[in-house]
């Protein structure tokens, strides 16, 4: 007997056996059920999702001879003729290759004439969107008003092209293309039910690579298991699409997010032998990267973490990703590869265009924050918040005096460049400070006491990044000279990575005058004593004032007066960006 491809071989014969469409499914379910059939279908949708397929199984349910049921028994004439396509009642039409409208009458010429063996004589029109503008003309009538015997199903992978006149007269239903996990899991049970060993890695590579179609995804299999002999591998299927491993592509991702440049592109150079194609590299890395950002959104929800479970080193490794990379650093990632995807034509050559993506990636993460003096000035703290709100980036690891940074005088004006300044100056004591934790024993003698710690001033101080956000938005509960404990809300846990903990221990270490355990609570209710929920407080008691000041202004006053005007806003500009005019804006 000869070899029959699984797209054939497994094309369901029974609602019960299709995949992916169950809106389609139970729309005609009940209609056979309850005996309110249409005289026309349209079906629509992308090549592969089982437009012909249903279009077929809805003509067997029609013309079984156990009556019109949604079961056909598939074991009559009827059946069995219509499964071989060789039922004299099923005219299947190819409208791509009789588009004329000599073809179109000739085929309603014989609409009159009733079944030759069945109970209707159904119309399959595959790719009726390739008819002509006669042939629609010419089918309107009898599509519209069909002897009670016959029953028309036209399919399309382009509904935009028929004529309104041709929708109107049809029930619709859009196929949907199936999704990569739908598409693995239906792979499982055929290569099972044939025999044949595969990885899951390598199931999900050829649903990844059938695009929603489920044709493809078997014809690809067929190639795959010709390609592979006994059983399908992920790497397998990579050489045969030309895809690349995701452990190399997670491998290119920790090499930029680490800043190991070398082995950036030793990576590359060793990928650049298998002759990739970089756009769908690309597209891949940022897939990579959707998959961290989820698995920190999923973080928040310990539940649902663990109704989750590692089942491939994929999930384990953007899992442990998650929990190491800050999430802006994720997002910032997102958009460097969609931007480079966006670019990748206007590139000397792809993989130059591939290698700048991901040294951009490298070049923009952030730097350990250096602890500046905690007693800065005020001004200095709203400037770097003035900034980072208006989207200005200073590159890591300059010095100020070469980013043209002056600080404030505090008299409006600019002081000269700061001297680089020896050891850090006593902190500013806080004007209620946190009681000394008294949980850890130790001698008295021998043992200095920790350095005073306000912690708002401390977390204005950092710089602006994922360590400063963290230090804002979390309350200190105590500390003493080993141990600083925190606590954050549930809301703000994404920023609790274990890079920014790790860089907010040192920067709380260079303060306290020694090496400290940074220990992380859990906040239920939302307080208003984090540095964050101050300066929110402080801006709105500042608008408040210069909104008072401004209404309160005589020549303000005389223009309400005389021609009705109102103060619709004042906006405050930062004062070291308007230096001599004073911190309030003109109305």
């Amino acid at each position: 007997m000869s070899h029959q491809v699984l797209a054939r071989k497994w094309r369901p014969g029974r609602f019960e056996d299709l995949i992916g469409q169950p809106h389609v499914v139970r729309a005609l379910v009940n209609a056979l059920t309850n005996d309110r059939l249409h005289h026309a279908y349209l079906f629509s949708g992308t090549r592969g999702v089982g437009k012909t397929t249903v279009a077929r199984i809805l003509a067997r349910c029609l013309n079984c001879e156990t009556g019109v049921t949604a079961t056909p028994c598939g074991e009559c004439r009827s059946c069995m003729e219509i499964a071989d396509g060789r039922h004299l009642d099923l005219i299947e039409v190819d409208a791509a290759s009789r588009t004329r409208v000599d073809d179109t009458r000739e085929l309603l010429d014989n609409v009159s004439y009733a079944p030759v063996s069945g109970r209707f004589k159904v119309y399959l029109i595959d790719e009726v969107h390739m008819l002509s503008e006669k042939s629609f003309n010419a089918l309107l009538k009898t599509l519209e008003e069909p002897p009670p015997h016959v029953k028309f199903l036209l399919a399309t992978t382009d509904p935009q092209k028929l004529p309104m006149t041709v929708l109107s007269r049809c029930l619709q239903f859009n196929m949907k293309p199936m999704s990569t996990a739908l598409i693995a899991e239906h792979l499982d049970r055929v290569l099972a039910a044939e025999g044949i060993a595969a990885e899951p890695g390598a199931l999900l590579r050829l649903a990844e690579a059938a695009e929603g179609s489920m044709r493809d995804a078997l014809s690809l299999t067929d190639q795959a298991i010709a390609y592979g002999g006994s059983g399908l591998t992920e790497a397998d299927i990579c050489d045969m699409i030309g895809l690349l491993p995701r452990s190399r592509l997670s491998e290119l991702l920790d090499n930029a997010w680490s800043g190991q440049g070398t082995l950036l592109l030793q990576t590359l150079n060793e990928l650049d032998a298998l002759a990739p194609d970089w756009s769908r590299l690309l597209d891949e890395l940022a897939a990579l990267v959707h998959g961290v950002a989820v698995e920190q959104a999923m973080a928040l929800d310990s539940a649902a973490v663990e109704a989750v479970p590692v089942s491939d080193s994929l999930l384990a490794w953007q899992r442990e990703t998650a929990r190491q990379q800050a999430p802006e650093e994720v997002q910032l990632a997102y958009q460097i590869l969609l931007h480079g995807r966006r670019d990748l034509p206007h590139a000397p050559d792809p993989r130059i265009g591939v290698e700048m993506t991901l040294l951009r990636i490298l070049a923009f993460r952030p730097e350990p924050p250096p602890c500046e003096p905690v007693g800065g000035s005020a001004a200095g703290s709203e400037k770097r918040g003035a900034d980072r709100a208006r989207g200005t980036a200073i590159p890591a690891g300059v010095p100020a005096s070469r980013r043209g940074a002056k600080p404030s005088d505090g008299r409006g004006g600019r002081a000269g460049p700061i001297e680089p300044a020896s050891p850090l100056p006593e902190p500013v004591a806080a004007p209620e400070p946190v009681p000394m934790s008294t949980s850890t024993s130790r001698p008295v003698h021998g043992v200095a006491e920790p350095r005073p710690l306000d912690w708002h001033v401390f977390a204005n101080s950092l710089q602006p990044g994922p360590v400063r956000e963290l230090a804002l938005h979390a309350d200190l509960l105590e500390y003493d000279a080993e141990r600083v404990v925190i606590a954050v809300q549930s809301a703000h846990r994404m920023l609790c990575t274990d890079r920014s903990r790790g860089r907010l221990a040192e920067a709380l270490g260079k303060i306290l005058g020694g090496p400290v355990r940074l220990e992380l609570r859990d906040q239920a209710t939302v307080s208003k004593n984090t540095p964050a929920a101050r300066l929110a407080a402080d801006a709105a008691d500042r608008q408040a004032r210069a909104e008072s000041e401004v209404r309160a202004d005589p020549v303000i006053a005389a223009l309400r007066e005389t021609f009705g005007a109102e103060v619709s806003r004042v906006h405050l500009r930062d004062e070291a960006d308007s230096a001599g005019e004073g911190s309030r804006s003109r109305p």
